[in-house]
């Protein structure tokens, strides 16, 4: 039995204990300059292409609870609910544009400063920006898979066959959230029809990873060897609350690795920063590439 997820964080002793986040970049493009840098992202670079994330000043989770893995698998319409919500909500993660931040990291790639890019983000917006090899922890919302007989595909197959079966399905979206689940009201979810894979009659999901499921194996264990081999790890607009991400900050930290976190707000991961930056991603990372 899986127990509910983490989805909240809230700072102890030790997080509250240090100093504030500087403005000053200089000090991690010090540490970049020197290349064999591993990247993590999460929410916080995607703000600025209008994708809001869960924890920030406006995140959603201060009024939304996200779907969750147990929820999805459990129900008939736990699954309603998700996909009537996402069928709107993907349009808007569909059409979001990379920002300054997503093409900063890009650039730093391109020019060699980084030895592997690892995103807790589904958006696909690292690789729109041009970053190569991108490790997407949480898969894409771009593919859907069968959960009976694990056929992937293409989402947009999904949305022309949920187009077809919801021909008049029209609702106003009053939110979107980073999963791409759109707030909807109860009375348009109860009319929304799902579609099953088109090879086994099964179950389909989106093929990320929910909260309070395991990120595959083969893929935590891949991050593990790129910070292994890495000199150093920056973290970018995440709070660290999930274990996903946090274990590798741990992981870097606990082998002498320097930690770099650029982040609006505290996170789970400051103790372990040997510097932290508190500013916007785009105008920090425009900062960074202008120093090297």
């Amino acid at each position: 039995m899986r127990s509910r997820p983490t989805l909240q964080w809230v700072p102890g002793p030790d997080v509250l204990a240090l100093e504030p986040g500087t403005t000053d970049v200089a000090p991690v493009a010090d540490v970049v300059s020197a290349g064999d840098v591993v990247v993590l992202t999460g929410a916080g670079i995607s703000t600025e292409s209008g994708i809001p994330d869960y924890r920030g000043e406006t995140g959603s989770l201060r009024t939304h609870t996200p779907m969750t893995y147990g929820d999805f698998v459990a129900s008939e319409s736990g699954r309603q609910r998700y996909w009537a919500r996402s069928h709107l909500g993907w349009r808007t993660i569909a059409r979001a544009l990379p920002n300054d931040g997503h093409r900063a990291v890009a650039a730093l790639q391109a020019r060699g400063y980084l030895s592997g890019v690892i995103t807790q983000n589904v958006d696909g917006l690292h690789q729109a920006a041009g970053a190569r090899d991108v490790i997407e922890l949480h898969g894409n919302l771009d593919r859907v898979i069968c959960l009976q007989c694990g056929t992937t595909s293409a989402r947009e197959a999904l949305d022309r066959r949920l187009r077809a079966a919801n021909p008049d399905f029209e609702a106003e979206v009053t939110r979107i959230n980073p999963d791409g689940d759109a707030e909807l009201p109860a009375a348009a979810v109860r009319e929304f029809r799902l579609v099953d894979c088109t090879n086994c009659g099964g179950v389909l999901k989106p093929d990320v990873v929910f909260f309070g499921e395991n990120v595959p194996k083969p893929r935590v264990e891949r991050c593990y060897r790129l910070i292994d081999e890495a000199a150093a790890m920056l973290v970018l607009g995440s709070s660290l609350t999930v274990m996903s991400g946090f274990r590798f900050v741990r992981h870097a930290a606990k082998a002498g690795k320097p930690v770099l976190i650029v982040n609006q707000g505290v996170t789970r991961g400051d103790p372990y920063a040997a510097h932290r930056v508190n500013l916007p991603l785009g105008q920090a990372l425009s900062e960074l590439t202008e120093l090297l």
